[in-house]
């Protein structure tokens, strides 16, 4: 069974060569300065994709690891407890407009031209740096749990987990300081609504792997019903996020992203309603089936995706598999068991249960002091 998945654009990132703009006192000092612009350099071409090396180069920097996205969380994971180092030592440098920290949208929707040459906001604060690093290592977290969906199960959800504790430490410890000092409704990446719902993305993206592996476990109807349930739940609260940051802050999200939650949400409310009308009918309910599937494919017809791709297709195949379902209970209803169809008012309603929780995000910071003329 094919799942729902969508890439979030990388954003875009300028060269920074710290040891230029911070005067280190000292040689220990300008090692340390050193070494960050050389990991912050692995970094930069990452998510520009500017880097030159082969494949097998590329698995050997980066300890045999053969995906991308692995090879991305390690250089990340070698650069951001650096990061956090010179963040504690922040206070102490007074000169630091040097730096010209400079960083694109990914999420802001943009014409081909745009995306080739994206718009850089240039803010010299390390937090601003220390935010958008972060949100990449989020993704990339993201990223190799996709990947893992069909060949471990465990480790994808685990994945899923960890890049929402991760959005959600932005969201809630490391954002809401830095507001201030960011350009307004520019970066979508650094405002907590929208992290918010990343972090609710991940965890239903989390679940519904869970609940895949339960369908073809064969557990009850009863438990898929409330497991795809609490999916629809988790996205219609990061949807409501969602609004508030393109009604308010970020004006320009991507249409393509809106349009995956919005599909993905739908599309598991139409799943959670087909287990229902499975569980009446297994208790001889068949007339509120019936009332509970022509319910679930009147939303459906609604929730159409507007391109014709593999969202398309899964939305699809699951509408046609549940009016199969709904024409095989009415002509039951019809020729045996002869019960009233409730109105909709009266019908059953899904209940929610939610399994998939954050692993929640622990800074690591490797201790080296820090000297600044």
């Amino acid at each position: 069974m094919t799942m729902m998945q969508y890439l979030i654009p990388e954003p875009k990132t300028k060269e920074i060569l710290f040891e230029k703009a911070l005067a280190s006192d000292g040689p220990a000092t300008l090692v340390e300065v050193k070494e960050l612009s050389s990991k912050r350099k692995a970094i930069e071409e990452s998510v520009n994709r500017t880097s030159n090396v082969t494949d097998a180069i590329a698995r050997e920097m980066n300890r045999g690891l053969t995906s991308s996205s692995e090879q991305d969380l390690h250089k990340l994971g070698q650069y951001l407890p650096l990061l956090f180092n010179l963040v504690h030592y922040s206070e102490k440098i007074t000169k630091v407009s040097g730096l010209k920290i400079r960083w694109s949208s990914g999420l802001i929707s943009q014409t081909l031209i745009q995306r080739r040459c994206p718009k850089f906001f240039q803010v010299d604060n390390i937090m601003f740096e220390l935010g958008m690093v972060l949100f990449v290592y989020a993704i990339k977290l993201r990223e190799r749990a996709m990947e893992l969906v069909s060949t471990d199960v465990k480790k994808s959800v685990t994945l899923y987990r960890e890049a929402s504790g991760a959005f959600h430490h932005l969201s809630h410890d490391l954002l809401p300081s830095l507001q201030p000092s960011l350009p307004q409704g520019k970066l979508p990446e650094l405002t907590p609504p929208l992290c918010s719902s990343l972090s609710l993305l991940c965890l239903a993206e989390g679940q519904a792997v869970t609940t895949k592996n339960a369908e073809e476990s064969g557990k009850s109807a009863s438990l898929l019903s409330k497991l795809h349930y609490g999916i629809t739940q988790m996205l219609s609260e990061a949807s409501a996020y969602l609004s508030s940051t393109s009604n308010g802050e970020c004006k320009d999200l991507s249409s393509r992203f809106l349009e995956y939650v919005s599909t993905m949400r739908a599309l598991h409310e139409l799943k959670s309603q087909k287990h229902l009308a499975e569980l009446l009918e297994s208790e001889e309910r068949v007339g509120e089936a019936v009332g509970i599937l022509r319910r679930a494919l009147a939303a459906a017809r609604k929730s159409v995706p507007s391109k014709e791709d593999t969202w398309l297709s899964i939305f699809k195949n699951e509408r046609e598999e549940v009016s199969k379902i709904l024409a095989k209970y009415e002509k039951l209803n019809d020729s045996m068991m002869l019960q009233k169809i409730p109105v909709e008012t009266d019908l059953p309603v899904p209940k929610g249960e939610k399994i998939v929780n954050l692993i929640a995000y622990t800074p690591t910071r490797w201790e080296r002091e820090l000297r600044f003329k």
